[in-house]
């Protein structure tokens, strides 16, 4: 089917259609969003998007994912301009997957695998690397049988040979002892990850996750406070590892600051089991800033993907301020929350000052208000309270040589 090509200069980009359901037994999502996003993905994947089908049904069909009709125009499609790959939006059953893939002979790629290819390309640090691979062999498991060549985009190798029977077995027990394996070495990074985190609470630091859509800002905006270089791209999952700093405010304040892996619409559960250890950091948050990007024109569906995932993972009791960001691309009327929440640009110094603002403001928010007396001679009580506590007002009372402190400490 495909036509030998003769210059070999330039890497051929696959060409691939998209195709979605609008199933109307499942309208938490944002259908328009999700295939953008789809698109979105599909070219971070290297794909050369042709073509998007989509059509509207009660469910998915069982065998077919689409309709029986819809399948014949994608199959003249696909025939006609010689296209390599079939996204689908949703994740598929095996045996979706196969049935396509007997119809249409080429490669069936789902949305939870394209989600996953870019987490293998975007992982870098050895916890990252772990988690995809056990996010991927998860997914891989149940579709081993007569999975064809779908999974070739996976790497190769399992599945990709239509292999018998006792080769499947074997593959299986290979992937269930590499899984465990996996899980091992995972519990240990989680384990000193915890001690890690344990000892901050000891100390007492307070403690701000980013939180966000992916694309959103947050690097950009944890760059600005923690006065950092780190990985700032216009790209979906830009950010994969967990990054922590120790930062000061308020001339002398220690608080942890996390940015956490970019949240999506239809986020694959093998995926947020797998990188719940990225969010495990803005569990213990005090507070969550959360970025948003309102110059997208679905901003308000991601505010809410966001806001629901936020829920599901137990951290909706955790106070949030919003940065609602990218003010230099956004049109149309101001963004509003009943949150605390700036406007601004990372781009914009001024702006910078008025996140950092904010920050204060609503750390002191958080906090409980004190007074103290100490004795002048009490140097180190005055430099513990600079450190561990957001110091608001510093007097010297003459008469009895004491410093009179007001500020805000954690209970």
């Amino acid at each position: 089917m495909s036509q030998q090509h003769t210059h070999t200069t330039k890497k051929e980009l696959e060409s691939a259609i998209l195709v979605g359901v609008h199933a109307q037994s499942d309208e938490v999502f944002d259908f328009e969003s999700t295939m953008e996003e789809l698109a979105s993905l599909s070219e971070t994947c290297q794909l050369n998007v042709q073509a998007q089908f989509t059509q509207n049904r009660n469910h998915f069909d069982n065998k077919y994912y689409v309709g029986k009709g819809k399948l014949e125009d994608i199959k003249a499609y696909v025939e006609m301009n010689d296209i390599d790959v079939v996204v689908a939006n949703d994740e598929l059953t095996t045996a979706q997957s196969k049935t396509l893939n007997g119809n249409l002979n080429v490669k069936i790629i789902d949305r939870t695998q394209l989600i996953l290819e870019i987490f293998a390309l975007r992982a870098r640090s050895k916890e990252g690397k772990l988690q995809v691979e056990l996010a991927q062999l998860d997914y891989l498991l149940p579709r081993l049988q007569g999975h064809g060549r779908s999974l070739s985009r996976l790497g190769g190798g399992i599945g990709t040979r239509g292999p018998g029977e006792t080769k499947l077995e074997m593959d299986r027990r290979h992937i269930r002892t590499r899984m465990n394996e996996i899980k091992h070495q995972l519990e240990t990074v989680v384990e000193h990850r915890e001690r890690y985190r344990n000892k901050r609470e000891q100390n007492n630091v307070f403690q701000v996750a980013l939180v966000g859509y992916t694309n959103a800002g947050k690097s950009s905006w944890f760059n600005v406070l923690a006065d950092e270089v780190t990985y700032e791209k216009n790209l979906l999952f830009a950010t994969l590892d967990p990054k922590t700093r120790q930062i000061q405010i308020n001339e002398g304040f220690n608080l942890i600051i996390s940015d956490t892996v970019g949240f999506i619409q239809k986020l694959p559960t093998t995926l947020i089991a797998a990188f719940k250890s990225t969010l495990e950091e803005a569990k213990g948050a005090d507070l969550l800033l959360h970025v948003v990007d309102s110059s997208h024109p679905e901003y308000r569906v991601q505010y809410d993907t966001v806001n629901r995932i936020v829920d599901d993972l137990d951290m909706g009791h955790i106070p949030q301020a919003i940065i609602f960001n990218k003010k230099d691309l956004h049109e149309g009327p101001l963004p509003t929350t009943n949150l605390p929440s700036v406007f601004v640009s990372s781009k914009n110094d001024e702006d910078k000052d008025k996140v950092k603002q904010m920050l204060i403001e609503q750390v002191k928010a958080a906090l409980t208000y004190y007074e103290e007396s100490v004795p002048s001679n009490n140097a180190d009580r005055l430099y513990f309270l600079k450190q561990h506590t957001l110091v608001s007002e510093l007097n010297f009372n003459e008469d009895d040589a004491t410093y009179e402190v007001k500020g805000f400490k954690k209970e």
